[in-house]
């Protein structure tokens, strides 16, 4: 188990890529705090989890709300008496071409996916600080990479969280802290998934393997990253795509 007795926070850990590597982490033996915006979901994703044999606790947290957040890192601290790993999962997109775009999509998507990201490592860093260790993982994308048509908002959002673990990188490596960001390429989520059929075979095209993702391969890289076996890598921006860019 590469992450027994390890303490993990992750957002956005109710449904999607964040329950597979909530999933993934108490597997690997991770206690996990399952954060999420959505009450009834981060219940049956605790009840799930436990079920499986693991250790998670849930919390009902909007990534904006500053309280909220202290609330939640207070008490897994106090619950556990220390925090590892932070997976800053949680993010929305509401696309629209810049002509188009109004002034609430723009905001409201950097308020969750970078505002909320930096309010979360805020949140933990003095903690990690304290330990001598941790891990901070941020969720990109490809379009954090290279950018994407009708996606002003979500593109900044996830260039920025890629500007960020490569600051953390150089303030805190040397405090035993890495911080390293996953760009996941075509992944088979719930919300992919109810896409017309016609539209999920062209995207699966463009995809040298010929398919999405499963949530699943994704959560093995932030599990891999989590743990002691990434213990050089820091301030990197991985890939998972499958070989879309290439």
């Amino acid at each position: 188990m590469r992450l027994k007795g390890k303490v993990a926070i992750i957002t956005g850990a109710a449904s999607g890529i964040g329950l597979a590597t909530a999933e993934k982490f108490v597997a690997e033996g991770a206690i996990v705090a399952v954060c999420d915006i959505n009450p009834a979901a981060v219940e049956a994703a605790v009840a799930e989890l436990k079920a499986a044999g693991g250790e998670a606790v849930g919390y009902r947290v909007d990534v904006t709300d500053k309280a909220q957040i202290a609330d939640m890192v207070g008490d897994v601290k106090s619950r556990f008496g220390r925090i590892d790993v932070l997976v800053n999962n949680a993010g929305i997109v509401m696309d629209a071409q810049l002509s188009k775009m109004t002034d609430e999509q723009f905001d409201r998507v950097i308020d969750i996916n970078l505002k909320g990201v930096y309010n979360c490592a805020r949140a933990v860093v003095d903690t990690m600080i304290e330990q001598g260790s941790g891990v901070i993982l941020n969720a990109s994308s490809v379009v954090g990479v290279y950018g994407n048509f009708g996606q002003t908002n979500y593109a900044a959002t996830k260039f920025g969280v890629i500007g960020f673990v490569k600051t953390w990188a150089k303030e805190l490596g040397k405090k035993g802290i890495r911080a390293n960001a996953v760009c996941p390429g075509f992944v088979a989520t719930p919300i992919l998934r109810s896409m017309p059929e016609k539209v999920i075979h062209a995207m699966e095209d463009r995809v040298p393997m010929k398919r999405m993702a499963e949530p699943e391969e994704i959560a093995n890289v932030y599990a891999f990253l989590a743990s002691d076996e990434a213990s050089y890598i820091n301030g990197a921006a991985i890939e998972v795509t499958g070989g879309l860019t290439l």
